[in-house]
């Protein structure tokens, strides 16, 4: 029997699971929609919290101990504003959707029991990693990109369109530091690739969604305290956690590369080891469930 007899006239494995079909079944999910509304409801919570409390001018204050903190300058302007939601969220709270879009997809599915049927459609099991790869890498840019534009917008209505001024004085015309805030965001969001090779990583093999969502949130914690261990050394560098923040360079007055280029080197090369580990583990894969 030839190749052609053997499976269905007109069966193209290619055609099968589409990115618009996935993305939908995705967007239907409560935890996309509680996502959207964390992230859509945070600008405003912050910037009554800056109300509350003063909120910071530029650090101008005479006799306090200055240090370096992007939230000092946040009222300043929406520019600034939208940075400091960037700085107070990278670290953590961005990191969260980006385990959940990746480490929920696959093994919702095997918790479901729906993972066969889905592999009996037949949709081709690379097929259906690189679907679902593929809708939860935009729904994670969505998720990093949403955060810092809604709260440019609400902090230009709060605090006016002025040029982004850093904590130590220096300045950086709007237009300048509009494109410098969405290079920021473009290495966040390349600084979280390790979170998501990890979650999606671990949710191939396991059938449970909350393990592979908080085992990834739990390595990302675990790498940071690495990171604060000092007697590493030089080694520090070969963590991604120790690059996370290195975004900041580019909001300076001067624009430095080195530090977002190295992070951005440690953080695809893990990233692809990890995907790479998720396909080859997925096709040899006992599915069960």
């Amino acid at each position: 029997m030839t190749a052609q007899q053997e499976t269905a006239p007109g069966y193209r494995p290619g055609r099968t699971l589409p990115f618009r079909v996935e993305a939908v079944r995705q967007l239907r999910r409560r935890r996309t929609a509680v996502v959207a509304v964390i992230l859509t409801v945070l600008p405003f919570v912050l910037a009554v919290a800056f109300a509350i409390g003063g909120g910071g001018g530029g650090g101008d204050g005479a006799g306090q101990e200055q240090r370096i903190d992007l939230t000092d300058t946040a009222t300043v302007s929406g520019l600034n504003f939208a940075t400091s939601a960037l700085f107070l969220s990278a670290g953590f709270l961005l990191v969260i959707p980006v385990a959940l879009f990746f480490g929920d997809t696959v093994a919702s599915e095997a918790g479901w029991s729906s993972l066969r049927y889905l592999l009996a459609a037949p949709v081709p099991r690379a097929r259906l990693l690189w679907s679902k790869l593929v809708v939860a890498l935009t729904f994670s840019v969505a998720a990093i990109v949403l955060l810092p534009l809604l709260s440019l917008a609400v902090g230009t209505v709060a605090y006016g369109w002025h040029p982004l001024q850093s904590p130590t004085g220096s300045s950086i015309p709007a237009g300048d530091a509009l494109f410098r805030l969405a290079l920021a965001v473009a290495y966040v969001f390349v600084s979280q690739l390790v979170t998501a090779g990890l979650a999606f990583w671990l949710s191939t093999i396991t059938d449970a969604p909350l393990g592979a969502v908080g085992g990834a949130v739990g390595l990302t914690i675990v790498g940071n305290l690495l990171d604060a261990v000092e007697a590493l050394g030089s080694w520090r560098e070969f963590l991604p956690a120790h690059w996370q923040y290195a975004w900041a360079d580019a909001i300076q007055p001067q624009l430095e590369w080195t530090g977002m280029i190295k992070g951005a080197s440690v953080s695809v090369a893990c990233a692809l080891v990890l995907f790479a580990l998720a396909f080859r583990g997925f096709a040899r894969k006992d599915v069960v469930s």
